[in-house]
């Protein structure tokens, strides 16, 4: 195939797609150009999601059946319309990331093979105190959406609760994401904490059905409160973002009444395209927002006083953190 690049109109800046016809999504032929394509119809969605985050792109230059990997650093050949910011990872390194302010800039990833794209929670004008809360209801072997939904609204009382108001997504796979615009006046381990509080009461009232448990051997057939999404570094597929499966699924914003109506494999390029021509962006208002942690960070620390309960182990790649607990698995710790 020669390369009959193409030029995009993207928010009026032209963006040049070489390889358009290069199929990234065998399974049902879908190529870059349908991938550029669907990035533009939800431009306003995505670029919300997005805008003014360090964003790493996980590139598939062989198609979502290949290879992959992550790009942390910003491409050294990036237009200078696309601004950066200067991060620093928890080993101490430190990288310039993209951060996306219009939709150009998505159509541009796109050039390089990139399907979904990982904003972390923070903005440029402050990349060490994030804006968002994010929890993330991870599905375990033996259970499926319909018990990510279930805990999905029971996370949406207990916030409510606790002065602040989520909004869901589809994960694009079994889970469900559940987003919380805050202000940004609390550090990295200070919102972790207040996911680990949410996430320890979400157990309480659905002890059968969710669980904190970091070691897989100890979780169950239960859904997986994933606290550590909300560690520095880590980070979590936006609103838009399509996930590297066949049918190319989206992680697709929801309205909590659509919370279980709707399945994850209702959304993908070609029906969220059609969603978004008919009714937006539906979680456009959560830039109206900014909730405050220190009710969730008030049990946080009635947990620890009242109930000897401390922080959770971090990933392992992680350096030790401060009043961590030890971070071994229970099957392989000594027995006294």
């Amino acid at each position: 195939m020669g390369d009959d690049a193409v030029e995009l109109d993207a928010g009026g800046r032209k963006v040049r797609l070489s390889h358009p016809d290069k199929v990234l999504f065998p399974a049902k032929g879908y190529t870059k150009r349908d991938l550029a394509e669907y990035y533009l119809a939800v431009g306003p969605g995505v670029v919300r999601a997005l805008r003014e985050r360090p964003t790493a792109l996980q590139r598939f230059p062989d198609g979502v059946e290949g290879e992959w990997f992550f790009q942390k650093r910003v491409p050294k050949n990036h237009p200078d319309w696309i601004p950066t910011a200067h991060i620093t990872f928890p080993s101490g390194r430190s990288a310039d990331e993209m951060c996306p302010t219009e939709i150009a800039a998505v159509v541009w990833a796109v050039q390089f093979n990139t399907v979904t794209f990982h904003p972390w929670p923070v903005r440029r004008a402050d990349v060490d105190r994030p804006d968002e809360l994010r929890l993330d209801l991870d599905p375990q072997p033996g259970t499926g959406y319909e018990d990510a939904v279930a805990a999905a609204h029971e996370l949406r009382a207990v916030l409510e609760e606790h002065g602040v108001r989520g909004w869901p997504k589809t994960s694009g796979g079994r889970g469900v994401h559940v987003f919380v615009p805050i202000e940004p006046r609390w550090t990295f381990t200070e919102v972790r904490r207040a996911a680990i509080a949410a996430g320890r009461e979400l157990e309480r009232r659905m002890p059968e059905r969710v669980t904190t448990k970091w070691w897989k051997e100890e979780r169950g057939e239960k859904i997986f409160v994933d606290y550590n999404q909300t560690a520095r570094d880590r980070t979590i597929a936006s609103a838009y973002s399509v996930r590297p499966r066949p049918h190319a699924p989206v992680s697709a914003p929801l309205r909590w009444e659509e919370v279980g109506e709707a399945r994850p494999e209702d959304f993908d390029i070609r029906t969220m395209a059609a969603r978004f021509a008919e009714v937006g962006d539906v979680h456009a208002d959560m830039e109206e927002h900014a909730f405050s942690l220190e009710p969730l960070l008030d049990l946080a620390r009635r947990d620890e006083a009242e109930h000897g309960l401390g922080d959770l182990p971090y990933p392992p790649e992680y350096p030790k953190m401060p009043g961590e607990p030890k971070r071994v698995q229970p099957s392989r710790a000594r027995k006294p």
